[in-house]
Protein backbone atom coordinates (compact mmCIF):
# COMPACT_ATOMS: atom_id res chain seq x y z
CA UNK A 1 0.00 0.00 0.00
CA UNK A 2 1.44 3.41 -1.07
CA UNK A 3 1.00 6.50 1.47
CA UNK A 4 -0.19 9.75 -0.45
CA UNK A 5 3.36 10.46 -0.37
CA UNK A 6 4.47 7.85 -2.36
CA UNK A 7 1.52 8.17 -4.73
CA UNK A 8 2.45 12.29 -5.03
CA UNK A 9 6.02 10.98 -6.63
CA UNK A 10 4.51 7.99 -8.41
CA UNK A 11 2.35 10.87 -10.39
CA UNK A 12 5.20 13.03 -10.52
CA UNK A 13 7.68 10.52 -12.34
CA UNK A 14 5.24 9.61 -14.66
CA UNK A 15 4.63 13.29 -15.25
CA UNK A 16 8.32 13.97 -16.40
CA UNK A 17 8.18 10.69 -18.39
CA UNK A 18 9.12 7.66 -16.67
CA UNK A 19 8.17 4.49 -17.66
CA UNK A 20 6.35 2.11 -14.96
CA UNK A 21 9.52 -0.05 -14.83
CA UNK A 22 11.77 2.71 -14.12
CA UNK A 23 8.87 3.99 -11.80
CA UNK A 24 8.96 0.57 -10.10
CA UNK A 25 12.61 0.03 -9.88
CA UNK A 26 13.06 3.21 -8.16
CA UNK A 27 10.44 2.87 -5.73
CA UNK A 28 10.77 -0.82 -5.12
CA UNK A 29 7.05 -1.64 -6.15
CA UNK A 30 5.74 -3.93 -8.31
CA UNK A 31 4.76 -2.53 -11.50
CA UNK A 32 1.17 -4.17 -11.04
CA UNK A 33 1.59 -1.59 -8.15
CA UNK A 34 2.34 1.26 -9.62
CA UNK A 35 0.05 0.77 -12.54
CA UNK A 36 -3.14 0.38 -10.31
CA UNK A 37 -2.13 3.56 -9.19
CA UNK A 38 -1.47 5.62 -11.78
CA UNK A 39 -4.86 4.88 -13.10
CA UNK A 40 -7.05 5.24 -10.20
CA UNK A 41 -7.76 1.45 -9.08
CA UNK A 42 -6.51 1.89 -5.80
CA UNK A 43 -6.73 4.42 -3.58
CA UNK A 44 -3.64 5.29 -1.22
CA UNK A 45 -4.02 4.89 2.38
CA UNK A 46 -6.65 2.09 2.09
CA UNK A 47 -6.09 -1.36 2.46
CA UNK A 48 -8.00 -4.18 0.71
CA UNK A 49 -9.20 -6.04 3.15
CA UNK A 50 -8.49 -9.55 3.17
CA UNK A 51 -11.16 -11.40 4.66
CA UNK A 52 -14.99 -10.70 3.18
CA UNK A 53 -16.45 -7.75 4.99
CA UNK A 54 -19.90 -9.02 6.98
CA UNK A 55 -21.53 -5.98 6.26
CA UNK A 56 -21.64 -6.76 2.91
CA UNK A 57 -24.83 -9.48 2.80
CA UNK A 58 -26.77 -6.90 4.63
CA UNK A 59 -25.65 -3.73 2.53
CA UNK A 60 -28.61 -4.47 -0.69
CA UNK A 61 -31.46 -4.59 2.33
CA UNK A 62 -29.70 -1.12 4.16
CA UNK A 63 -29.90 0.73 1.27
CA UNK A 64 -33.42 -0.26 -0.11
CA UNK A 65 -34.73 0.58 3.45
CA UNK A 66 -33.29 3.74 3.34
CA UNK A 67 -33.97 4.53 0.05
CA UNK A 68 -38.15 4.09 1.06
CA UNK A 69 -37.62 5.82 4.45
CA UNK A 70 -34.59 8.36 4.25
CA UNK A 71 -35.96 9.55 8.17
CA UNK A 72 -35.88 5.90 9.05
CA UNK A 73 -34.11 5.40 12.63
CA UNK A 74 -30.97 3.23 12.47
CA UNK A 75 -32.21 1.57 16.47
CA UNK A 76 -35.26 0.61 14.14
CA UNK A 77 -33.53 -0.64 11.15
CA UNK A 78 -31.13 -2.55 13.60
CA UNK A 79 -34.02 -4.39 15.32
CA UNK A 80 -34.84 -5.34 11.35
CA UNK A 81 -31.71 -6.66 10.93
CA UNK A 82 -31.59 -8.47 13.65
CA UNK A 83 -34.52 -10.80 12.83
CA UNK A 84 -32.46 -11.07 9.58
CA UNK A 85 -29.53 -12.49 11.44
CA UNK A 86 -27.66 -9.59 11.68
CA UNK A 87 -25.08 -9.82 14.59
CA UNK A 88 -23.20 -6.97 14.72
CA UNK A 89 -23.47 -3.97 17.20
CA UNK A 90 -26.20 -1.29 16.80
CA UNK A 91 -22.98 1.36 16.52
CA UNK A 92 -21.55 -1.15 13.86
CA UNK A 93 -24.39 0.15 12.24
CA UNK A 94 -24.43 3.52 12.65
CA UNK A 95 -20.64 3.74 11.72
CA UNK A 96 -21.72 1.63 8.05
CA UNK A 97 -24.54 3.73 7.32
CA UNK A 98 -22.20 7.51 8.02
CA UNK A 99 -19.40 6.17 6.00
CA UNK A 100 -21.26 3.85 3.29
CA UNK A 101 -23.42 7.60 2.90
CA UNK A 102 -26.11 5.09 2.73
CA UNK A 103 -28.82 7.54 3.94
CA UNK A 104 -30.28 9.77 1.14
CA UNK A 105 -31.29 13.39 0.70
CA UNK A 106 -35.00 13.71 1.63
CA UNK A 107 -36.35 15.84 -1.34
CA UNK A 108 -39.45 16.25 0.40
CA UNK A 109 -37.82 17.96 3.25
CA UNK A 110 -35.09 20.19 1.53
CA UNK A 111 -38.09 22.06 -0.16
CA UNK A 112 -38.71 23.01 3.88
CA UNK A 113 -35.40 23.35 5.08
CA UNK A 114 -32.76 24.66 2.28
CA UNK A 115 -34.64 25.84 -0.53
CA UNK A 116 -34.45 29.49 -1.86
CA UNK A 117 -36.03 32.09 0.49
CA UNK A 118 -37.23 35.44 -0.98
CA UNK A 119 -36.31 38.90 0.49
CA UNK A 120 -40.12 40.16 2.06
CA UNK A 121 -40.32 43.66 1.83
CA UNK A 122 -41.93 45.31 5.33
CA UNK A 123 -42.43 49.10 4.98
CA UNK A 124 -42.63 51.09 7.95
CA UNK A 125 -45.96 50.46 9.84
CA UNK A 126 -46.90 47.47 8.18
CA UNK A 127 -46.57 44.48 10.10
CA UNK A 128 -45.75 43.51 13.89
CA UNK A 129 -44.96 39.69 14.10
CA UNK A 130 -46.02 37.56 16.94
CA UNK A 131 -44.36 34.21 18.97
CA UNK A 132 -44.31 32.72 21.72
CA UNK A 133 -40.86 31.28 23.15
CA UNK A 134 -40.45 28.42 25.78
CA UNK A 135 -37.92 29.39 28.69
CA UNK A 136 -36.86 26.23 30.46
CA UNK A 137 -36.08 25.94 34.12
CA UNK A 138 -37.44 29.26 35.31
CA UNK A 139 -37.22 30.06 39.39
CA UNK A 140 -38.44 27.72 41.62
CA UNK A 141 -40.07 30.48 43.61
CA UNK A 142 -42.12 31.54 41.09
CA UNK A 143 -44.60 28.48 40.82
CA UNK A 144 -44.57 27.82 37.20
CA UNK A 145 -43.38 24.35 36.81
CA UNK A 146 -40.86 23.35 34.70
CA UNK A 147 -41.36 25.73 31.62
CA UNK A 148 -42.04 29.47 31.77
CA UNK A 149 -43.59 31.26 28.57
CA UNK A 150 -42.30 34.59 27.04
CA UNK A 151 -44.90 36.63 24.27
CA UNK A 152 -42.71 38.54 21.83
CA UNK A 153 -43.68 41.61 19.71
CA UNK A 154 -41.25 42.50 16.68
CA UNK A 155 -41.73 45.20 14.68
CA UNK A 156 -40.63 44.05 11.28
CA UNK A 157 -39.48 47.05 9.38
CA UNK A 158 -37.30 48.53 12.71
CA UNK A 159 -36.75 45.13 13.89
CA UNK A 160 -37.60 46.87 18.02
CA UNK A 161 -39.30 43.88 20.43
CA UNK A 162 -40.90 43.84 23.39
CA UNK A 163 -42.10 40.67 25.66
CA UNK A 164 -44.34 39.82 28.49
CA UNK A 165 -43.63 36.87 30.58
CA UNK A 166 -46.88 34.19 31.30
CA UNK A 167 -47.36 30.72 33.21
CA UNK A 168 -49.46 29.30 30.44
CA UNK A 169 -50.39 30.48 26.44
CA UNK A 170 -54.00 30.81 26.97
CA UNK A 171 -55.94 33.67 24.85
CA UNK A 172 -55.73 36.18 27.89
CA UNK A 173 -52.48 35.85 28.34
CA UNK A 174 -51.84 36.56 24.30
CA UNK A 175 -54.83 38.93 24.60
CA UNK A 176 -53.00 40.73 27.77
CA UNK A 177 -49.25 40.53 26.21
CA UNK A 178 -50.36 41.94 22.84
CA UNK A 179 -52.03 45.17 24.58
CA UNK A 180 -49.01 45.64 27.11
CA UNK A 181 -46.28 45.16 23.83
CA UNK A 182 -48.27 47.64 21.95
CA UNK A 183 -47.80 50.18 24.24
CA UNK A 184 -44.15 49.37 24.46
CA UNK A 185 -43.70 49.82 21.09
CA UNK A 186 -45.48 52.71 20.63
CA UNK A 187 -48.45 52.30 18.83
CA UNK A 188 -50.27 49.62 16.65
CA UNK A 189 -49.52 48.56 13.38
CA UNK A 190 -51.57 47.49 10.06
CA UNK A 191 -50.84 44.02 9.97
CA UNK A 192 -50.65 41.63 13.12
CA UNK A 193 -48.79 38.33 11.91
CA UNK A 194 -48.69 34.93 13.71
CA UNK A 195 -48.07 31.66 13.34
CA UNK A 196 -50.71 29.05 13.65
CA UNK A 197 -51.31 28.91 17.12
CA UNK A 198 -54.72 27.79 18.43
CA UNK A 199 -55.28 30.66 20.51
CA UNK A 200 -55.37 33.11 17.51
CA UNK A 201 -56.81 30.69 14.65
CA UNK A 202 -57.76 27.12 13.87
CA UNK A 203 -54.67 25.47 13.10
CA UNK A 204 -55.60 23.13 10.40
CA UNK A 205 -57.10 25.98 8.48
CA UNK A 206 -55.92 29.01 9.33
CA UNK A 207 -58.97 30.91 9.54
CA UNK A 208 -59.17 33.53 12.94
CA UNK A 209 -61.19 32.49 15.26
CA UNK A 210 -64.37 34.24 16.29
CA UNK A 211 -62.86 34.89 19.90
CA UNK A 212 -59.96 36.58 18.18
CA UNK A 213 -61.72 38.14 15.89
CA UNK A 214 -63.00 40.64 18.47
CA UNK A 215 -59.73 41.11 19.64
CA UNK A 216 -58.58 42.77 16.21
CA UNK A 217 -61.45 44.21 15.60
CA UNK A 218 -60.72 46.33 19.18
CA UNK A 219 -57.19 47.37 18.14
CA UNK A 220 -58.30 47.74 14.32
CA UNK A 221 -55.59 45.80 12.70
CA UNK A 222 -55.60 42.59 9.86
CA UNK A 223 -54.39 39.35 10.94
CA UNK A 224 -52.10 37.41 8.69
CA UNK A 225 -51.62 33.79 9.12
CA UNK A 226 -48.19 32.18 8.01
CA UNK A 227 -48.63 29.39 5.74
CA UNK A 228 -47.94 26.29 6.66
CA UNK A 229 -44.45 24.81 7.20
CA UNK A 230 -43.15 28.94 6.15
CA UNK A 231 -41.76 30.03 9.15
CA UNK A 232 -39.19 32.24 7.82
CA UNK A 233 -42.26 34.72 7.04
CA UNK A 234 -42.05 35.72 10.67
CA UNK A 235 -37.86 35.72 10.53
CA UNK A 236 -37.52 39.40 12.64
CA UNK A 237 -39.51 37.99 15.59
CA UNK A 238 -37.16 34.43 15.24
CA UNK A 239 -34.20 36.79 15.68
CA UNK A 240 -36.27 38.27 18.70
CA UNK A 241 -36.36 35.52 20.44
CA UNK A 242 -33.17 33.79 19.80
CA UNK A 243 -31.71 37.45 21.63
CA UNK A 244 -34.35 36.97 24.11
CA UNK A 245 -33.13 33.21 25.32
CA UNK A 246 -29.24 34.05 24.91
CA UNK A 247 -28.52 37.35 25.78
CA UNK A 248 -31.44 38.05 28.26
CA UNK A 249 -32.97 34.63 29.81
CA UNK A 250 -29.12 32.60 29.76
CA UNK A 251 -27.98 34.91 32.52
CA UNK A 252 -31.43 36.07 34.42
CA UNK A 253 -30.46 35.45 38.27
CA UNK A 254 -32.50 33.09 40.40
CA UNK A 255 -33.77 35.15 43.40
CA UNK A 256 -35.55 37.42 41.44
CA UNK A 257 -39.69 37.80 41.19
CA UNK A 258 -41.65 37.62 38.23
CA UNK A 259 -42.09 41.27 38.33
CA UNK A 260 -38.54 41.96 39.06
CA UNK A 261 -37.57 39.71 35.84
CA UNK A 262 -40.02 41.23 33.88
CA UNK A 263 -38.83 44.90 34.41
CA UNK A 264 -34.68 43.43 33.61
CA UNK A 265 -36.38 42.17 30.31
CA UNK A 266 -37.80 46.21 29.58
CA UNK A 267 -34.42 47.38 30.81
CA UNK A 268 -32.79 44.77 28.70
CA UNK A 269 -35.06 45.61 25.33
CA UNK A 270 -34.27 49.67 26.00
CA UNK A 271 -30.49 49.09 26.97
CA UNK A 272 -29.25 46.80 24.54
CA UNK A 273 -32.21 45.71 21.78
CA UNK A 274 -33.31 49.49 21.06
CA UNK A 275 -29.41 51.15 20.45
CA UNK A 276 -28.28 48.57 17.83
CA UNK A 277 -27.38 49.77 14.61
CA UNK A 278 -29.37 49.72 11.26
CA UNK A 279 -28.31 50.36 8.06
CA UNK A 280 -30.19 52.78 6.28
CA UNK A 281 -30.33 54.54 2.87
CA UNK A 282 -29.08 58.33 4.76
CA UNK A 283 -26.49 55.70 7.22
CA UNK A 284 -26.69 53.93 10.45
CA UNK A 285 -29.62 54.65 12.72
CA UNK A 286 -30.66 53.32 15.48
CA UNK A 287 -33.46 50.76 16.11
CA UNK A 288 -35.50 53.22 18.24
CA UNK A 289 -35.23 55.91 15.70
CA UNK A 290 -36.26 53.92 13.37
CA UNK A 291 -39.45 52.74 15.54
CA UNK A 292 -40.09 56.43 16.15
CA UNK A 293 -40.70 56.93 12.04
CA UNK A 294 -42.74 53.90 11.74
CA UNK A 295 -46.13 55.80 12.14
CA UNK A 296 -47.76 53.77 13.92
CA UNK A 297 -51.42 54.15 15.01
CA UNK A 298 -52.46 55.17 18.32
CA UNK A 299 -53.59 52.54 20.85
CA UNK A 300 -57.03 52.19 22.20
CA UNK A 301 -57.80 54.08 25.71
CA UNK A 302 -58.34 50.86 27.26
CA UNK A 303 -56.96 47.10 26.46
CA UNK A 304 -59.63 44.30 24.97
CA UNK A 305 -61.82 43.25 28.18
CA UNK A 306 -60.81 39.57 28.23
CA UNK A 307 -60.64 37.73 31.51
CA UNK A 308 -57.43 36.99 33.24
CA UNK A 309 -57.37 34.40 35.93
CA UNK A 310 -54.87 33.31 38.38
CA UNK A 311 -54.65 30.73 40.52
CA UNK A 312 -53.18 31.66 44.30
CA UNK A 313 -52.91 29.93 47.88
CA UNK A 314 -54.18 32.46 51.06
CA UNK A 315 -51.48 32.94 53.37
CA UNK A 316 -51.98 32.14 57.16
CA UNK A 317 -52.26 36.01 57.03
CA UNK A 318 -55.35 35.86 54.88
CA UNK A 319 -53.60 37.20 51.87
CA UNK A 320 -52.75 36.54 48.58
CA UNK A 321 -50.03 37.46 45.84
CA UNK A 322 -50.82 38.51 42.65
CA UNK A 323 -47.62 41.22 40.68
CA UNK A 324 -45.78 41.87 43.28
CA UNK A 325 -48.40 42.82 45.69
CA UNK A 326 -50.48 41.60 48.38
CA UNK A 327 -54.36 41.83 49.04
CA UNK A 328 -56.45 40.61 51.76
CA UNK A 329 -59.80 37.83 52.14
CA UNK A 330 -61.68 36.70 54.89
CA UNK A 331 -59.78 34.90 57.34
CA UNK A 332 -61.40 31.92 57.24
CA UNK A 333 -60.26 31.32 53.46
CA UNK A 334 -56.73 30.96 54.94
CA UNK A 335 -54.49 28.24 53.38
CA UNK A 336 -57.46 27.93 50.46
CA UNK A 337 -56.76 28.12 47.15
CA UNK A 338 -58.44 30.71 45.29
CA UNK A 339 -58.81 32.31 41.63
CA UNK A 340 -57.81 36.08 41.52
CA UNK A 341 -59.78 37.33 37.97
CA UNK A 342 -59.06 40.35 36.06
CA UNK A 343 -60.90 41.91 33.60
CA UNK A 344 -58.44 43.55 31.23
CA UNK A 345 -58.36 47.62 30.62
CA UNK A 346 -60.01 47.43 34.47
CA UNK A 347 -57.98 48.48 37.47
CA UNK A 348 -59.85 46.58 40.00
CA UNK A 349 -59.45 42.57 40.38
CA UNK A 350 -61.83 40.10 42.25
CA UNK A 351 -60.81 36.77 44.32
CA UNK A 352 -62.94 33.87 43.96
CA UNK A 353 -63.51 30.94 46.09
CA UNK A 354 -63.24 27.31 44.07
CA UNK A 355 -67.31 27.25 44.05
CA UNK A 356 -67.31 30.48 42.32
CA UNK A 357 -68.04 33.21 45.21
CA UNK A 358 -66.60 36.68 45.05
CA UNK A 359 -65.53 36.74 48.53
CA UNK A 360 -63.42 40.00 47.53
CA UNK A 361 -62.51 42.84 45.19
CA UNK A 362 -59.52 45.21 45.57
CA UNK A 363 -58.21 48.00 43.52
CA UNK A 364 -54.89 47.62 41.41
CA UNK A 365 -51.18 48.00 43.11
CA UNK A 366 -48.87 49.12 40.71
CA UNK A 367 -46.70 45.94 39.95
CA UNK A 368 -44.12 44.82 41.83
CA UNK A 369 -44.35 47.33 44.20
CA UNK A 370 -44.77 45.36 47.40
CA UNK A 371 -47.37 47.49 48.38
CA UNK A 372 -50.09 45.53 51.09
CA UNK A 373 -53.88 46.22 50.10
CA UNK A 374 -56.44 45.20 53.34
CA UNK A 375 -59.94 45.73 53.60
CA UNK A 376 -60.69 47.24 57.11
CA UNK A 377 -63.44 44.62 57.77
CA UNK A 378 -61.26 41.73 56.54
CA UNK A 379 -58.14 43.64 59.19
CA UNK A 380 -60.90 43.29 62.05
CA UNK A 381 -62.00 39.72 61.20
CA UNK A 382 -58.41 38.40 61.28
CA UNK A 383 -57.56 40.14 64.49
CA UNK A 384 -60.77 38.75 66.19
CA UNK A 385 -60.05 35.07 64.82
CA UNK A 386 -56.25 35.60 65.92
CA UNK A 387 -57.11 36.37 69.47
CA UNK A 388 -59.62 33.62 69.55
CA UNK A 389 -57.16 31.41 68.70
CA UNK A 390 -55.03 33.13 71.31
CA UNK A 391 -56.99 32.34 74.11
CA UNK A 392 -57.32 28.66 74.25
CA UNK A 393 -54.71 28.67 77.37
CA UNK A 394 -51.54 27.46 78.13
CA UNK A 395 -50.48 24.63 75.66
CA UNK A 396 -49.50 21.32 77.29
CA UNK A 397 -45.54 20.82 77.79
CA UNK A 398 -43.75 17.55 75.89
CA UNK A 399 -43.63 15.35 79.42
CA UNK A 400 -46.44 16.33 81.46
CA UNK A 401 -48.28 13.89 83.75
CA UNK A 402 -51.87 14.27 82.72
CA UNK A 403 -53.67 10.89 84.71
CA UNK A 404 -57.21 9.54 83.41
CA UNK A 405 -59.86 12.16 84.37
CA UNK A 406 -63.76 11.14 86.09
CA UNK A 407 -64.83 10.44 83.03
CA UNK A 408 -62.33 8.10 81.51
CA UNK A 409 -62.68 6.10 85.23
CA UNK A 410 -66.27 5.64 84.91
CA UNK A 411 -66.08 4.44 81.68
CA UNK A 412 -63.79 2.01 82.36
CA UNK A 413 -65.60 0.90 85.64
CA UNK A 414 -68.37 0.73 83.36
CA UNK A 415 -66.44 -1.78 81.10
CA UNK A 416 -65.28 -3.99 83.75
CA UNK A 417 -68.68 -4.70 85.26
CA UNK A 418 -69.82 -5.36 88.48
CA UNK A 419 -67.77 -8.53 90.83
CA UNK A 420 -69.84 -10.64 93.41
CA UNK A 421 -69.02 -13.16 96.04
CA UNK A 422 -69.88 -15.82 97.30
CA UNK A 423 -70.41 -17.32 100.73
CA UNK A 424 -67.31 -19.59 101.77
CA UNK A 425 -67.81 -23.13 102.83
CA UNK A 426 -65.97 -25.18 105.17
CA UNK A 427 -63.29 -26.18 103.03
CA UNK A 428 -62.98 -22.56 102.02
CA UNK A 429 -62.05 -19.52 103.89
CA UNK A 430 -62.21 -16.49 102.35
CA UNK A 431 -61.73 -12.76 103.56
CA UNK A 432 -63.88 -10.17 101.42
CA UNK A 433 -63.00 -6.33 101.19
CA UNK A 434 -66.08 -4.40 100.53
CA UNK A 435 -66.00 -0.91 98.71
CA UNK A 436 -68.09 1.61 97.76
CA UNK A 437 -68.43 0.87 94.26
CA UNK A 438 -67.07 -3.35 93.96
CA UNK A 439 -66.13 -6.25 96.42
CA UNK A 440 -62.13 -7.50 96.07
CA UNK A 441 -62.32 -11.35 97.02
CA UNK A 442 -59.27 -12.67 98.14
CA UNK A 443 -59.34 -16.60 98.23
CA UNK A 444 -56.88 -17.97 100.91
CA UNK A 445 -57.65 -21.98 99.75
CA UNK A 446 -54.60 -22.17 98.31
CA UNK A 447 -52.85 -20.85 100.97
CA UNK A 448 -54.01 -23.91 102.88
CA UNK A 449 -53.44 -26.45 100.08
CA UNK A 450 -49.50 -25.43 99.96
CA UNK A 451 -49.58 -25.94 104.14
CA UNK A 452 -51.31 -29.09 103.77
CA UNK A 453 -48.32 -30.71 101.11
CA UNK A 454 -45.26 -29.03 103.83
CA UNK A 455 -46.93 -31.30 106.58
CA UNK A 456 -47.08 -34.06 104.57
CA UNK A 457 -43.46 -33.86 102.97
CA UNK A 458 -41.84 -33.22 106.67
Amino acid sequence: MLTWEDDVEVHALRKRGWTISAIARHTRRDPKTIRSYLNGTTTPGVRKRSVVDPFEVFLAYVTARLIDDPHLWVRTLCDELEDLGYAMSYQTLTRQVRDRKLRPVCEACLTATERPNAVIEHPPGEETQWDWLDLPNPPASWGWGSMAHLFVGTLACSGKWRGVLAPQMTQPRVVDGLDRICRGLGGVSRVWRFDRMATVCHPESGTVTASFAGVAKHYGVSVAICPPRRGNRKGAVEKSNHTAAQRWWRTLPDDVTVEQAQASLDEFCQRRADTRLRATADGKASVADLAGSEGLHPMPARAYPAILTTQRVVSRQALISYRGNRYSVPPELASASVTVTQVLGTDVIDVVTTSGITIARHRLAPDGTGAMVRDHGHVYALEQAAMAGANTGRPHRRKERIPPGPEALAAAAALRGPTTANSSTSETHSTTTQSDATAVLYDLSVYERAARGRNTLS
